[in-house]
């Protein structure tokens, strides 16, 4: 729950920020990319926290095994493009240490869609055991 929340803040200070200070920013190639890599994982991370509609929830949970949309190609899309959004914004406003925390929070996602995997796969069983077998991560 607190990774949730740093990461969310994360991204809405860094929403914040590019919205106050973009027309002050010394806009070169780096900065560039790395706002069109934001914006759009962000925008990937709202489609994929609506594609969950009611299926979300921060614990794992199996209320509905959604394959459609994002999820038909990638079974964790949030923690995905969370993880590029933190590298958008590293990269925006040269604070390389973001670099760093987007590394330090791969083993606790890898940790986090393991542990979802074997709440699907309880519940789901053979149904879950074919979807992760057309899709990664």
């Amino acid at each position: 729950m607190r990774l949730n929340l740093v990461t969310l803040a994360i991204m809405f200070v860094g929403v914040v920020w590019a919205c106050l200070h973009a027309s002050s920013v010394a806009w070169d190639g780096v900065k560039i990319a790395g706002a069109a890599i934001a914006v759009v994982a962000l925008t990937l991370v709202v489609v994929a926290r609506a594609q969950l509609g009611a299926s979300f929830s921060v614990q794992a949970k199996a209320r509905k095994l959604v394959t459609t949309g994002l999820y038909s190609r990638i079974r964790n899309p949030i923690y995905l493009f969370a993880e590029f959004f933190i590298v958008g914004m590293a990269m925006v406003l040269g604070r390389w240490e973001f670099l760093a925390l987007a590394v330090a929070m791969i083993p606790v996602q890898v940790f986090r869609a393991r542990k979802e995997a074997r709440v699907l796969s309880e519940a789901f069983g053979e149904e879950y055991a074919r979807y992760k077998a057309k899709t990664w991560f």
